[in-house]
């Protein structure tokens, strides 16, 4: 356990697919603090997600860079959509050892949990930008790709055995 203790990992993936609750359970697991990435959005950045308007590179930018900073000072878990391979590489570059939990799996199951959800800023008119945002992990980019299908404690298990391994 003192070895998977020291990582730095971003669940990443688009809304709806559990990167809060996998992310919170993992960190619990492995004994480190857990942010949410939405916590690091700007007020700029929640007004435009609010009103429907996806948001640039631009506005992803400082955002995600925070997200790396706060990576590089701490053991711990970020949930953060991270859908790119550039906004990965931003969260790397404060944070060379980040390490990615990649959710994903069938858009109708991620949409149905993203629909069910209240009170959140992101609203489900955005999806559509978000899986056109969307790219799989690089081979070269140190991670797992998980399917979202299981329950919840399946899916920290099979990222808790990807770490073992690295």
């Amino acid at each position: 356990m003192s070895d998977r203790a020291g990582r730095r990992i971003v669940v990443a993936g688009v809304s709806g697919s559990g990167k809060s609750t996998v992310g919170s359970e993992l960190a619990d697991a492995l004994g480190v603090a857990f942010r949410d990435g939405d916590d690091f959005h700007s007020k700029a950045n929640v007004d435009k997600m609010t009103a429907g308007i996806a948001l640039t590179d631009d506005d992803r930018r400082p955002w995600l860079r925070s997200i790396g900073r706060w990576l590089h000072d701490h053991e711990g878990v970020v949930a953060c959509s991270a859908l790119r391979r550039s906004y990965r590489d931003l969260v790397r570059e404060a944070c060379p050892d980040a390490w990615t939990a990649q959710l994903t799996g069938d858009r109708d199951l991620i949409a149905e949990r993203q629909a069910a959800r209240h009170g959140h800023f992101m609203p489900s008119s955005l999806m559509d930008s978000q899986w056109a945002t969307f790219e799989p992990l690089g081979p070269d980019e140190a991670g797992i790709v998980v399917d979202v299908g299981p329950e919840v404690p399946v899916l920290v298990d099979r990222i808790l055995e990807a770490l073992e391994v690295e």
